[in-house]
């Protein structure tokens, strides 16, 4: 019988509505039971949250599991406050933190176990400062190590807030925000050290961490997190994907309709899978039809994935990397992108070209496109062949290219 399969709508999902993945899962889970720290790799929306969730669904009759998002963490106390909090649940976990935090929750000790989660994180967080986070933070991990099973402790967009960390408002890397930094990243290196065995932890993020940290020279601080890829879905995943959905939703693909849109997005990357789906399923429910056929792929391609709600989905690329480089650096990285979406290659000529044009203060150009390469080939905008860099997915190159090409001349058709 064909499994049925609900969309996702860009939420996290586990059990039932967790699709494939178990080569993932599987080699996660033997790292994790011999006790490695690992770094989760992967291209954007490629599904990773919804990895760790399942993950930690699975291995809750073993592990303590905590999933701590980072997103909105703007330094060290904000993340001790974040990793705090994820102890609520777990209730001897968490009665040891509030006599850790005694000071701050005297006020209202009685009460503090009423009160909503946000309240006891601004409360977490004003028990914080400079100068106690290390602390405070040696003191949360110390309780970790000493739980009635080991911790895994999952910390999503560490990246978000190192970037914060690093470039602050005026995105520029400055000694200080530097030095910040690598106090933070050398303080989870030595405590992840400390407590090997007993307590496992996963980074991830919707950006590279690694790029970040090279920016500044701080690369060494993760060499003891071991890299795990988590790579596209292949055609076979894809096509079962798409089959499972039209089954929850009663539609029929016409003969060679799938791989049509395997075919259009070039790089399956899960949620523009799914995201392809929908404008598939309401376009059969506007028509009142049943049948999609592969003759309506390119129509619903065009003009919903490359159209104005395409768009809002896909503005994170350029969101994202306008958070890891700096102001000089984000110009040149939107070129580079735009010359290879209209020419469909960034040519060694083409970036000697920018290399020329381009003038950086204190820095030479040749290694500020180094940098930008890195992180465009690291976090999945392009990949390199024997022409040049091009774009990892169809759907993210014609998208960019509509979105940026309207007026933009290739560099080697540029006046002197």
């Amino acid at each position: 019988m064909r499994r049925k399969l609900k969309q996702a709508d860009g939420k996290v999902v586990i059990g039932n509505e967790f699709w494939d993945r178990e080569d993932d899962i599987r080699i996660l889970t033997e790292r994790i039971d011999n006790g490695a720290h690992q770094l989760l790799v992967a291209q954007r929306r490629m599904g990773k949250t919804s990895l760790l969730k399942e993950i930690a669904r699975r291995l809750d009759d073993r592990y303590i599991c905590l999933f701590v998002d980072l997103q909105q963490a703007k330094d060290p106390a904000d993340a001790i406050a974040e990793i705090s909090a994820s102890l609520i649940p777990h209730k001897k976990l968490w009665t040891k933190t509030k006599d850790l935090f005694s000071n701050i929750f005297k006020a209202a000790k009685d009460a503090v176990d009423t009160v909503e989660v946000c309240e006891v994180k601004i409360r977490l967080r004003a028990g914080l400062t400079a100068g106690n986070w290390t602390d405070r933070g040696d003191s949360i991990f110390d309780l970790l190590a000493q739980s009635e099973k080991p911790v895994l402790l999952m910390l999503d967009e560490v990246p978000v807030m190192i970037c914060r960390m690093l470039r602050g408002e005026s995105r520029q890397i400055t000694p200080d925000r530097r030095a910040a930094t690598d106090e933070f990243m050398s303080w989870l290196r030595k405590s992840s050290l400390r407590h090997q065995g007993t307590v496992r932890i996963i980074l991830s993020g919707s950006i590279g961490l690694e790029p970040v940290l090279h920016q500044a020279g701080l690369s060494a601080t993760i060499n003891n997190f071991v890299p795990y890829e988590l790579k596209p879905w292949d055609t076979e995943t894809s096509l079962g994907c798409l089959a499972a959905l039209s089954s929850q939703y009663g539609i029929r693909l016409g003969p060679g309709a799938a791989e049509a849109v395997v075919g259009c997005l070039g790089c399956c990357i899960p949620h523009h899978v799914q995201m392809f789906f929908r404008y598939i399923h309401e376009h059969c429910v506007r028509r009142k039809q049943k049948v999609f056929s592969a003759n309506d792929v390119d129509k619903v391609y065009q003009i919903e994935m490359l159209g104005i709600h395409g768009h809002v989905e896909l503005t994170t690329y350029e969101e994202r990397l306008e958070l890891i480089l700096s102001k000089d650096q984000f110009p040149l990285a939107l070129e580079m992108l735009t010359e290879s979406a209209v020419i469909g290659c960034l040519t060694p000529e083409a970036l000697e070209a920018f290399q020329q044009l381009y003038v950086f203060q204190g820095t030479p150009s040749v290694q500020v496109l180094r940098e930008i390469l890195h992180v465009l080939e690291h976090d999945g905008y392009f990949k390199r062949t024997s022409k040049g860099y091009v774009f990892v997915s169809n759907l993210l190159r014609e998208w960019w290219g509509k979105r940026h090409s309207a007026f933009y001349v290739p560099v080697l058709q540029r006046g002197s």
